[in-house]
């Protein structure tokens, strides 16, 4: 009995906390604030996460590799724009969109990779999501040059409800359907 307590402590405290922050918190602080292993706190956040899932709560836990937020359920996310009615923000672009793929799938890659892969260049796409924080320099390749590595961020997890990048859909499932798509438009 007392261990369930102690376990309901931890998991208000970790609520707390995630509450306070607001922006996502990383995992070694939370670690270090309630004095336990990374591991252990891990495996709460699992607990915590599956329990506010199965409970289809308004708030939900996210947790990523490195970090854990309090997020809103997306199942309510009509209302909360009825209630809100926030201003159009920038969407992004279709090309910045397309870069964003190749880097997701491909991490890490240089600008020249990414053009090679799209067929034009890519420095203001590039230059766009660093700003939306969605990518950001992972290195240089050791090449002549140097040149930057990019990689997606946890923003970029977070923005898309992934808790890592293995729940991207399969690539070689996607572009088979996208090539599917595209013999269908084309004339007979």
């Amino acid at each position: 009995m007392e261990q369930n307590v102690e376990r309901k402590t931890l998991f208000n405290t970790i609520e707390c906390l995630l509450f306070v922050a607001g922006d996502p918190v990383p995992h070694v602080e939370l670690s270090r604030v309630l004095d336990l292993p990374v591991k252990e706190l891990r495996a709460l956040l699992a607990t915590m996460e599956a329990q506010y899932c199965s409970e289809g709560r308004g708030i939900q836990l996210l947790v990523t590799e490195e970090t854990a937020q309090l997020v809103s359920n997306r199942d309510f996310i009509d209302a909360v724009e009825q209630l809100l009615q926030p201003e159009k923000t920038r969407s992004v672009s279709q090309s910045m969109l397309e870069t964003l793929a190749v880097v997701a799938y491909r991490q890490p890659v240089t600008r020249a990779d990414i053009e090679a892969v799209r067929g034009v260049r890519c420095e203001y796409a590039v230059s766009q999501l660093q700003k939306l924080g969605l990518i950001a320099v992972v290195g240089r390749k050791d090449a002549v040059g140097k040149p930057t590595l990019f990689g997606t961020t946890d923003r970029f997890l977070r923005h898309f409800g992934l808790h890592s990048l293995e729940e991207l859909p399969e690539f070689s499932r996607f572009s088979e359907l996208s090539a599917l798509a595209g013999a269908e438009e084309l004339p007979v």
